[in-house]
């Protein structure tokens, strides 16, 4: 397979594999609040949601970053030059960091099927936020490939969290009004 049909279909894995990422959390989000339904409700609702997050988790988010590895991985055949540079290490940093969150992640879907909520709604909408800024982390680097304006970048990327507690917190007082 030639080396544009691997790079795309490792974009193509990247794609699911974040879009099951920020919608599992979701998920997990009205999980929680399902939780604190009363009982009539929450019967309803809870084994529809653990369903739902079931197939996301399994059938498309768990795949996609699998492939997504290998994919990866098969690019880097291509181009093990990269490895030597300066923005690929940053960026697989950022990529192991975001399969550690996936994995937290896998920590607390399975709470969560088990009708265990430790974690706040808000508190969620502060973990799926954790995918964005890794994404922007990782798209950055890979198209600049540059890590002298890394600098500016992690900058730009605490401004952009700062923005999006700022956002939440407007969300949240916004839902209890």
């Amino acid at each position: 397979m030639g080396f544009e049909y691997v790079k795309a279909l490792h974009l193509i894995f990247i794609v699911t594999w974040f879009a099951g990422l920020f919608y599992i959390v979701r998920l997990f989000i009205y999980q929680t609040e399902a939780l604190e339904k009363p009982e009539h409700e929450r019967l309803i609702l809870k084994p529809q949601l653990d369903l739902m997050a079931r197939r996301l988790w399994y059938i498309i988010t768990w795949p996609s970053a699998i492939l997504t590895l290998i994919f990866g991985f098969w690019v880097l055949t291509y181009r093990w030059g990269y490895l030597q540079q300066e923005f690929m290490q940053a960026k697989l940093i950022f990529v192991g960091l975001l399969y550690v969150y996936q994995g937290y992640s896998q920590v607390l879907f399975s709470r969560l099927q088990r009708g265990e909520a430790r974690w706040t709604s808000t508190q969620l909408r502060l973990w799926n936020e954790v995918s964005t800024l890794l994404l922007f982390a990782i798209v950055f680097l890979i198209v600049l490939k540059n890590t002298l304006s890394m600098l500016w970048g992690m900058l730009g990327l605490v401004g952009l969290f700062v923005v999006l507690l700022v956002a939440i917190k407007v969300y949240k007082n916004y839902r209890t009004k």
